[in-house]
């Protein structure tokens, strides 16, 4: 037969139960938070982890011509602003974004400037993430103690709960 469990053990048992109904919630509702912030913040996560597209005359073909501006250089130069990827079978054409600076190197060749403002939003956004994860954690630790205290006062002033 199975034994009664004392006082201890039925709070204890009821704040691990609480406990364990405290963290599905906030895991919940933390990432729901997390989100509805990315669908807030219109990060586009594709584009953020993504280099960009680049034209390569050795395997690719280019379709459009385009007057482009580069820094260092007095006169615009002209640069294939579409292309098909010979090795993208799905034959989508490729274009060059708008916001890309060029520069021109020291062989004369032109390279893309990386966009700083993606790792900008990279680290908002894991700044973001790691703020939900600490007040997520608080309100478990705050929601915990509490409902512990709760227990306590109602055990009574001798009381002790096994921890």
């Amino acid at each position: 037969m199975d034994q009664p469990l004392s006082d201890d053990q039925r709070q204890a048992k009821s704040i691990r139960r609480f406990t364990t109904c405290v963290s599905l919630i906030l895991m919940t509702l933390c990432n729901v938070i997390v989100l509805v912030g990315l669908w807030i913040s219109g990060i586009n996560l594709d584009e953020l982890a993504s280099t960009p597209d680049a034209f390569n005359s050795k395997r690719d073909i280019c379709l459009r011509l385009r007057w482009q501006p580069v820094t260092g250089v007095s006169d615009p130069v002209p640069l294939c602003a579409e292309w098909i990827n010979l090795s993208d079978p799905s034959g989508q054409t490729h274009q060059i974004q708008r916001e890309i600076t060029l520069r021109q190197g020291p062989a004369g060749q032109y390279y893309a400037n990386q966009r700083i403002y993606a790792d900008y939003q990279l680290l908002i956004l894991v700044l973001f993430v790691m703020a939900v994860i600490a007040l997520g954690l608080a309100a478990k630790w705050y929601l915990v103690s509490r409902y512990r205290r709760r227990l306590e006062s109602a055990a009574g002033p001798g009381a002790s709960l096994v921890h």
